[in-house]
Parts: C-alpha cells; structure tokens; sequence
C-alpha cells in the first residue's frame, strides 16, 4: 500500500511540476510579447510567486518520492533508466535555478521601466533571451524524464 501512495504522490508532482512549469513560462512570455512593462512586472510578480509555492515543493517532493520507490523496489540510483532520469533532473534544475533569478531580475527591471515611464531597458531584454534558452533544455529534459518513467528502457 505504501509503494501506491507513494507512486500517486510522485505522479501528482511531477504533474504538477510539469503544469506549473509550463504555465508559468506561458504567461510570462505572453506579457513578455505584449511589451508593456506594468503588465510584464504584475506578471513576472506572479510568476515568482508561483515557482516558490507549487514548483520548489513539487521538485522536492519529486527527488525524495522518486528515491524512496526505487529504494521500495530494490533498485539502486545508478540502475539505467533512474540513473538517466536522475541526470536529467539535475540538468532541468542546472537551468531552472538560474531561471528563478532571471524572473525576479525581469520582474525588477520591469517594474522599474515602469514607475519611470520609459520602456523596457537593454538588460530586461538580455535577461528575457536567457530565461527564453534556458527554458528548452529543461522542458525537453522533463519530456525525456517523463518518457523515462512511463517507458523504463534498459539504458547503458
């Protein structure tokens, strides 16, 4: 019973993980594209608030449910389909991190433009084109986790 509730907990997070994730970098690209520096700040604002209520908790709740099935099953870590899964998680949260930071950067720079009036500055737009290429590597990971878990190959 314990391995069930376990196993649904996972599907929930990464469910959630992959829904928020997807959400977040949707409307923030939206207000992106509209140009309009109060409504990328309100945006962006959100969008922070978002990745610290529903995505942080669910990659913690993904690693540590994830851990505990494999060690349910008798699998170690480096098992070829976890090991690979594993690598990619890392890569997703090697991208992820410097995106939370990007946010809140955009967010700032936004808001900024904003209260002075004056359209967006040269760094909100580096730092948009750093959260856009960050972006893919961790939602072609995540794809690729998600197949990994569903397919479980027998990898290397």
């Amino acid at each position: 019973m314990l391995y069930f509730w376990l196993k649904w907990v996972h599907i929930l997070s990464a469910t959630l993980l992959f829904g928020t994730g997807l959400g977040i970098a949707f409307f923030l690209w939206m207000a992106h594209r509209r140009g309009e520096p109060a409504h990328i700040a309100a945006t962006a604002r959100t969008v922070v608030i978002a990745d610290a209520c529903f995505t942080a908790p669910a990659v913690v709740v993904q690693l540590a449910t994830g851990i505990w099935l494999a060690r349910l099953l008798g699998l170690p870590l480096s098992h070829g389909w976890i090991a690979a899964a594993l690598v990619l998680f890392v890569l997703v949260g090697a991208c992820w991190i410097p995106v939370l930071f990007l946010q809140a950067r955009a967010r700032d720079l936004a808001a900024q433009a904003a209260t002075a009036g004056t359209p967006l500055p040269p760094a909100y737009h580096r730092v948009m084109r750093w959260w856009f290429w960050l972006g893919w590597p961790a939602f072609t990971s995540v794809l690729l986790i998600f197949w990994l878990m569903v397919a479980k190959p027998v990898v290397g």
